[in-house]
């Protein structure tokens, strides 16, 4: 009678350990399954979100190859202030578009080398040299100087460059505006968009206080 019922309860607890066993082992597989497909989830997010910051299109390789050398340009122009111009309110400016416009140069062109496009040369940044410039005066990007202007703003000093350099870096912002709102409204890479939402600001600004600088407001 002994034997009966402990072989009864043998079977009994065995019956309870492998139902026990088989159902934690198929928690675990739901567990795994669902691990990996949250897993596979967030790895095609993320592929998907690095994709879409990734795009770009020929407007933005355009923006970022006019701009460099604009940007060049406007380098040129405030380096000449530290040692010709005589207001601290001019040489005040022109150091700050340094601080500016150098660390963009070196984003766009560290866009460019990402994409296999070329990154403008340094002499690029005198109009006369580039493409499709014309040198007498301006060229083919808005607000570019020409080579003879360069010439002209170096070879003054004093109230003169003062004056020069403001008619003539209005000029330049007023270019560098209107390439940042084309790559605004036709660009498709994000971080382009938005500097030259940041360019269109800045310069903006800037060109009321060198027209007030000029006593034109």
């Amino acid at each position: 009678m002994r034997t009966t019922r402990s072989l009864t309860r043998r079977s009994v607890l065995a019956a309870v350990s492998v139902t026990a066993a088989l159902t934690l082992a198929a928690c675990g597989a739901d567990s795994d399954g669902g691990d990996a497909a949250a897993s596979s989830s967030s790895t095609a997010a993320s592929s998907a979100s690095a994709g879409a910051v990734g795009a770009h299109n020929p407007q933005d390789v355009s923006f970022a190859q006019g701009m460099i050398p604009h940007h060049r340009q406007a380098l040129e122009m405030a380096e000449l202030a530290a040692g010709r111009a005589s207001s601290a309110q001019v040489k005040d400016l022109a150091s700050r578009i340094e601080k500016a416009q150098d660390p963009e140069i070196q984003t766009m062109s560290g866009w460019l080398t990402s994409w296999g496009e070329k990154v403008p040369a340094t002499s690029d940044a005198t109009a006369g040299s580039m493409p499709g410039m014309d040198h007498s005066g301006g060229g083919a990007m808005p607000g570019m100087m020409g080579a003879s202007d360069m010439d002209e703003l170096a070879k003054t000093s004093g109230k003169e460059f003062d004056a020069q350099f403001l008619a003539m870096m209005v000029r330049h912002h007023q270019g560098a505006v209107d390439m940042a709102a084309v790559e605004k409204s036709k660009g498709a890479y994000g971080p382009a968009k938005t500097m030259a939402g940041s360019v269109v600001t800045a310069q903006t600004a800037e060109i009321a206080e060198m027209n007030r600088l000029l006593g034109k407001s």
